[in-house]
């Protein structure tokens, strides 16, 4: 099995490292780490792949036998494609009220979605498959910040470091990152500390997470009832991947603002990125912003964390976004004029 994953990895070429145009802010370079670009379309593909090399060298994957996990988005579709890859049954614990976009992009890989009626008993179900079943639970949540070698050359923050090199400012003076698990914003976090460079870690939070009073409050015991809403980041408990001791500063970003700057990003990048890809490209401006009233100069670099393709009837739909009570436009305009003249103004509540 672990043949099978290298083969798949020497299949990948690395992700593109896309820089902005942006000649309204001549000091400051922005980049996008364009996680998209994966076999699944997303960064949780890197997440999937590593979390079945540890399953496997741990001695808890074994041929035939189940793997089950407790998602409904990215991650689930990724470890069913490996799952496939490898000839093992996955299934994928998920809300009642999931996507059928999402449901299909699981069965497509040949997972199979079991569904509950609470977010809350997601785990715990999946957690119980795996008993019954004698397979393995993969546990993004709790094996997300250890499964990834975060001191080799063939993580994220590696690759964002080698794709730098030759670039006018080659060490960023910020990485931004959001956190779902928190595995990214640790990998990053733990890398640059190892290779003492002179960059700051922050991660960009969404609307209805607990992460941002986890970090500010040093407290990991808050619970929120609902989740969030941009996909894919954003959890109700403070998950065990997420080590804050890792992050420098924390930005909490509200879901009108995510959804406008991805709006304008998409039309920065000809093609659509997704919600979460908006809340750290929000916070990536604000950084930059700040910068320019300091008079720094620098590079600041951030991930596309999937496509928009996903998200045509939600986040890119006018009417979904109008029944949902979001006024997208206000941020939407904040960044625009950001990125046309360097000036960032408030915006109105």
């Amino acid at each position: 099995m672990i043949d099978k994953l290298r083969a798949d990895f020497n299949r990948s070429a690395d992700t593109h490292l896309l820089r902005l145009e942006t000649p309204a802010l001549p000091g400051i370079d922005l980049y996008l780490k364009d996680e998209s670009a994966h076999p699944t379309g997303s960064l949780k593909h890197r997440l999937a792949r590593s979390l079945f090399l540890y399953g496997i060298c741990s001695g808890w994957i074994n041929a035939d036998r189940p793997v089950v996990e407790a998602s409904s988005g990215s991650t689930a579709v990724s470890e069913a494609y490996f799952a496939k890859l490898l000839g093992l049954p996955f299934v994928a614990v998920v809300p009642r009220g999931t996507s059928k976009q999402k449901i299909a992009a699981i069965e497509r890989h040949g997972g199979r979605c079991h569904f509950v009626d609470d977010i809350m008993e997601m785990a715990p179900v999946a957690r119980g498959l795996a008993e019954r079943t004698g397979g393995h639970f993969l546990d993004q949540f709790t094996y997300a910040e250890r499964v990834t070698g975060w001191r080799g050359n063939d993580n994220i923050a590696a690759s964002i470091f080698s794709q730098m090199s030759l670039e006018r400012f080659p060490i960023p003076k910020w990485i931004v990152t959001s956190a779902g698990t928190g595995g990214t914003s640790a990998t990053i976090g733990r890398y640059v500390r190892y290779r003492k460079v002179d960059t700051k870690v922050c991660v960009a939070d969404p609307e209805n997470s607990v992460f941002y009073d986890c970090f500010t409050k040093c407290r990991r015991d808050f619970r929120l009832a609902a989740p969030s809403r941009i996909e894919g980041i954003g959890r109700p408990v403070c998950e065990p991947s997420f080590i804050p001791e890792v992050i420098d500063r924390m930005l909490k970003i509200p879901d009108a603002a995510s959804l406008g700057a991805m709006r304008v990003l998409a039309e920065h990048l000809g093609r659509r990125p997704g919600g979460s890809t908006g809340t750290n490209f929000y916070a990536m401006c604000r950084l930059a912003a700040e910068m320019i009233r300091r008079g720094g100069t620098g590079s600041i670099v951030t991930l596309l964390c999937d496509g928009g393709e996903r998200y045509a009837g939600t986040y890119y739909d006018d009417a979904w976004l109008a029944a949902e009570g979001f006024d997208i436009d206000p941020y939407r305009l904040q960044v625009l004029t950001f990125l046309d003249s360097g000036q960032w103004r408030p915006v109105r509540a």
